[in-house]
């Protein structure tokens, strides 16, 4: 447990430092261009790196020890982000703004590319639980991964809004590229013990090993329904990535959106600290199918009217829901996989999930910009919507925000009704431990 609870600080810190990055960028060009495509776009563009680069992770993760993958994914992400740096410096802040020429999708790519190197750590962190923690705290670990999490959006969010607006996207990139320096450094010097990497059964064939993964996915029975809900709930989740922070830049500055979403960040760190207390209750499926339809049903009301403590306030219980979610899952895999497999399964889970959120996130930049929110500014527009929506000028955007909070709801409460959830719920109580963890 020591071990793990130092491999969880240097994968916080490694996070924070990506993620400062990273909102760094997305708080950067919106203010730089007010346009909501772009970053859809950026945002976009992310997970479909994630989804097309995660089960390539997870094969190196099932191929080598832990540690030698996350330390050669720091050092990858590491000369990636000051590559990155010295182009952003090299090419000037002007021009690297100015959409309408290449520097900044070079710019942007880039950071892109070290950011989904760094989301290696997160498969590793996943299989590392079943490797350090026993299984009867297995869902509290992951509570404390969730909690980790929320501490890196809280820092990242407040701290990048301040460096944005303060120091400028030049500064941002110095301090940033420095903290993934130092979390590379103190990564070197952690001991984790480990087997053999393939004790018994099947060895990875090949790099990318998705037959692999998609065999161990079906050997557990019920375990694609987990996997296809949580697909399903990220198309909806594509919509709230892509329009969440220009709704709040639209509500107020930079500088206090970042002290904002600070606030709503601390919900995931209260989340994901009442997981690694209580656990997640005997059945984690039916934990993760009842919150996921309450996340719905909260996204449906943050934005009904154009307030401020509303939107704050909302996102807060929004987030504090996210880490059991998540949790429940990694719970379910960690119990009803083997070890030896787990790095392919997590890997196949993540191709398959975050390919859901860039093709909604996709549509639905366009979709806002050129025609709901052009709508809900017009008179007619706001005399149609403003017996739901009230007024203001982002009325578009919340719209669009309870349309995806409906199908949430849905997706949730119906899941909860079919056949495949209940195989997957008595396949997870009649699991054993994984004997060769």
């Amino acid at each position: 447990m020591r071990t793990f609870a130092a491999l969880l600080a240097n994968t916080a810190v490694a996070n924070i430092s990506t993620m400062f990055m990273w909102f760094g960028l997305t708080f950067w060009i919106y203010l730089e261009t007010r346009n909501v495509l772009s970053t859809a776009l950026i945002g976009a563009a992310l997970m479909i790196f994630i989804a097309l680069s995660s089960m390539f992770f997870g094969t190196l993760i099932d191929r080598f020890r832990k540690k030698p993958v996350m330390v050669w994914g720091t050092g990858i992400a590491l000369a990636v982000f000051i590559a990155d740096a010295l182009f952003f410096f090299a090419m000037g802040e002007d021009a690297i703004s100015d959409l309408s020429r290449p520097w900044f999708w070079i710019f942007a790519v880039v950071m892109l590319a070290g950011a989904v190197v760094e989301q290696l750590r997160g498969i590793a962190m996943s299989t590392a639980v079943t490797l350090l923690v026993p299984e009867e705290k297995h869902a509290n670990a992951n509570g404390a991964v969730g909690a980790v999490d929320g501490v890196s959006m809280l820092v990242t969010s407040v701290f990048s809004g301040l460096a944005v607006g303060y120091l400028g996207m030049g500064w941002t990139l110095v301090i940033g590229v420095t903290a993934v320096a130092l979390a590379f450094a103190h990564l070197l010097t952690l001991r984790i013990d480990e087997p053999e990497v393939v004790g018994s059964g099947e060895a990875p064939t090949g790099w990318v090993d998705i037959r692999g993964g998609w065999r161990a996915v079906r050997a557990a029975e019920g375990l694609l329904f987990l996997v296809i809900f949580t697909t399903l709930n990220n198309f909806v989740g594509g919509v709230f990535m892509a329009l969440m922070d220009p709704y709040g830049l639209e509500l107020m500055t930079v500088q206090q959106w970042g002290f904002a979403f600070a606030f709503a960040s601390t919900g995931f760190i209260v989340g994901g600290i009442v997981v690694s207390r209580t656990g997640l209750g005997a059945n984690p499926t039916r934990t993760m199918l009842v919150l996921g339809a309450a996340t719905g049903a909260v996204g449906m009301v943050f934005a009904l009217r154009e307030s401020l403590w509303l939107y704050i306030i909302g996102i807060w219980v929004y987030m504090a829901l996210v880490p059991a979610i998540e949790a429940a899952e990694q719970t379910v895999i960690q119990k009803v996989v083997p070890y030896r497999q787990q790095g392919r399964v997590f890997g196949f889970a993540k191709t398959i999930e975050a390919a859901a959120a860039p093709v909604t996130s996709l549509a639905i930049g366009p979709i806002a910009e050129f025609l709901v929110i052009p709508r809900l500014r017009t008179p007619e527009g706001q005399a149609q919507w403003s017996w739901l929506l009230g007024e203001g000028d982002a009325r578009g955007i919340a719209l669009i925000f309870v349309g995806a909070g409906l199908v949430t709801v849905i997706l949730g409460l119906g899941a909860l009704l079919l056949p495949q959830y209940r195989v997957i719920s008595r396949q997870y109580a009649r699991a054993d431990s994984s004997p060769d963890a």
